[in-house]
C-alpha cells in the first residue's frame, strides 16, 4: 500500500477524491432531507386541504349522507363518541385515523322538537389541525398515507372530526429516485475527480521530474557544469529549478575553490619540502657544508604553513569562536606589539579601551598577519589604532608604502594571492596571512576592508561588534 501511494500524483488524487466524496456524501445527505421535508409538506398540505374541504360542506349543513367525497381521496368523518359517520367511496381498511372501522353509522332520526333549518345554529370549522402517518387500503390496494385532522361541528351542534389523507408514495418514490442516481453517479463522479487529479498533478509535476532527472545525471557525472532546465512559468517549481541552479552554481564554485585551494598548498608545500631536503642530503654528504640556518628557516616556514592550512580548514569546517568570553583590544594590541622585537620599521601604538568577544587567540592572529603585512610593505613606520564606534570596535592597521590598488582590494583577501610574488616568498609569505583575517573577521560577526591611508600606504580596518 505504501508503494501504491508513495508518489505525489498518487497522493494528490486520493486526498482530492476523499475530499470530494465527503463533500458529495455530505450535501447528497442534506439534499435528501430537504427533499423529503419539502414533499411531506406538500403531502401534508394536500391533506389539509381535502379535510378542511369537507369539513367546510359540514360546517355549511351538508347531511353526512349526503357528503360527495372524492373515492381518490380517503376520508373518514368520526364523531366524539368515535362513531364513523362518513367514509369516502373504495375505502376499505384504514389505520391511524379516529377509528378502524370504515362503516359509517346510521344517522339518528330527528325528533319533532327538532327546529327547522332556518332556526339552526351555523357550524364551524376549527383553525387548526394535526397531523399523522398511517395507512389504507382503496380499492383493493394498501399503501401509507399522512392523515390530517380537522375538527368541525355541524349545524345541529355536534363535533365531528375530518381525516383526510395524501398518499407518500409520491415522496418516497422521489427520495428512492435522487438517492439512487446519487449513489449512480458518485462512483462515476469520484472517478473522474480522481482521473482529472492526477493527469493534472502530473503535468503539474512533470519540470520537477526533469529536474530530477537531471540532478540524477549531475550527480553521476560529476560535471557541476550542468544546470536543470527552467520551466517558462512563474511558479513555485519555477522558483525550485531557478534555486536548484543557484546552488549549483554556489558548489562548483566551492568545489573550483577547493581544488585550487588544494592545488596552491601543494605547491607551498613543495618548494619548502624540496628546499630542506636537498640542504639534509647535502649535509649527509658534506656535513662540513650543512647550513643549518637554512634548514631551521624552511622547518619554521613548513610549521607556520601547516597551522595557516589547519585554521583554514577549521574555518571551512564552520568552526566559530566560542561566545561569552571578552578580550581587551588595546591590551591584545599592547602585548603583540610588545613581543613584536625584529620589525624593519617601528609601530605606532594608539589602541584606546575597547572590548569584544570571541577568541584571543585567533584576534591576535589577525592582528599579527595585518601587521606583518603592514612591515612587508611600509617604507619608515606602521600605526595600530583601536577605538569605538557606536556598537562596532574599529581597529586599524596603516602603513607609509605604495598601498594597494583599488582595483586589487579584494583580490587581495583571497588565498594564495600575492601582489608582489618573488618578495612575499623571499619574506616567508604565502599569501594566505589575509585571507586568514578576513574568514576570522567573518566568523566574529565583523568585516575587513581596506583603502587608502592618510601615511598614503594601506590601511587594513577590521570591524568588530562590542
Amino acid at each position: 500500500m505504501r508503494k501504491v501511494f508513495g508518489s505525489v500524483r498518487a497522493r494528490a488524487a486520493l486526498g482530492a477524491t476523499l475530499v470530494v466524496a465527503v463533500a458529495l456524501v455530505a450535501a447528497g445527505i442534506a439534499l435528501l432531507q430537504v427533499l423529503r421535508a419539502d414533499l411531506g409538506d406538500q403531502a401534508r398540505l394536500k391533506a389539509q386541504v381535502d379535510a378542511r374541504e369537507v369539513a367546510s360542506k359540514i360546517a355549511a349543513g351538508a347531511g353526512y349522507g349526503a357528503l360527495k367525497l372524492d373515492e381518490s381521496v380517503p376520508v373518514q368523518v368520526v364523531d366524539e363518541d368515535g362513531r364513523v359517520r362518513a367514509v369516502s367511496e373504495d375505502l376499505e381498511a384504514v389505520k391511524g385515523t379516529g377509528s378502524a372501522s370504515v362503516r359509517p353509522v346510521a344517522p339518528a332520526p330527528e325528533s319533532d322538537d327538532d327546529t327547522d333549518d332556518d332556526d339552526r345554529a351555523a357550524g364551524k370549522v376549527s383553525s387548526g389541525e394535526e397531523y399523522g402517518d398511517g395507512s389504507a387500503r382503496v380499492d383493493g390496494e394498501t399503501a401509507d398515507y399522512v392523515w390530517a385532522a380537522v375538527e368541525a361541528t355541524d349545524t345541529s351542534g355536534e363535533d365531528v372530526t375530518v381525516y383526510a389523507g395524501a398518499p407518500l408514495a409520491t415522496e418516497r418514490g422521489a427520495v428512492t429516485t435522487v438517492r439512487d442516481a446519487m449513489l449512480l453517479g458518485l462512483p462515476l463522479l469520484l472517478l473522474v475527480v480522481a482521473a482529472v487529479t492526477w493527469l493534472v498533478t502530473r503535468r503539474a509535476l512533470r519540470p520537477v521530474e526533469g529536474i530530477r532527472r537531471e540532478m540524477a545525471a549531475i550527480t553521476a557525472s560529476t560535471d557541476l557544469a550542468r544546470r536543470v532546465p527552467e520551466p517558462g512559468s512563474h511558479d513555485e517549481v519555477a522558483r525550485l529549478a531557478r534555486t536548484t541552479n543557484e546552488t549549483l552554481t554556489a558548489l562548483e564554485a566551492s568545489v573550483e575553490r577547493q581544488r585550487a585551494f588544494v592545488a596552491d598548498a601543494s605547491h607551498e608545500l613543495r618548494s619548502p619540502v624540496a628546499s630542506l631536503r636537498t640542504q639534509l642530503e647535502v649535509g649527509a654528504a658534506h656535513p662540513e657544508l650543512l647550513d643549518l640556518d637554512g634548514a631551521v628557516a624552511d622547518v619554521v616556514r613548513l610549521q607556520r604553513l601547516a597551522a595557516d592550512l589547519l585554521l583554514l580548514a577549521r574555518l571551512d569546517a564552520g568552526e566559530r569562536p566560542a561566545g561569552g568570553t571578552p578580550v581587551a583590544l588595546d591590551a591584545l594590541v599592547r602585548e603583540e606589539l610588545a613581543q613584536r622585537v625584529a620589525d624593519r620599521v617601528p609601530v605606532r601604538d594608539e589602541a584606546a579601551p575597547v572590548a569584544v568577544e570571541g577568541s584571543r587567540g585567533q584576534l591576535a592572529q589577525v592582528l599579527g598577519n595585518l601587521v606583518d603585512n603592514a612591515q612587508r610593505h611600509a617604507r619608515s613606520g606602521v600605526r595600530v589604532a583601536v577605538r569605538e564606534e557606536g556598537r562596532w570596535a574599529v581597529l586599524e592597521v596603516a602603513d607609509d608604502g605604495a598601498g594597494v590598488p583599488e582595483a586589487e582590494r579584494e583580490r587581495i583577501f583571497e588565498r594564495f594571492v600575492r601582489l608582489d610574488d618573488a618578495r612575499s616568498r623571499d619574506d616567508g609569505g604565502a599569501g594566505l596571512g589575509l585571507a586568514i583575517a578576513r574568514d576570522v573577521a567573518v566568523r566574529h560577526g565583523g568585516t575587513l576592508t581596506v583603502r587608502a591611508a592618510p601615511e598614503g600606504g594601506a590601511l587594513f580596518e577590521l570591524r568588530l561588534p562590542t
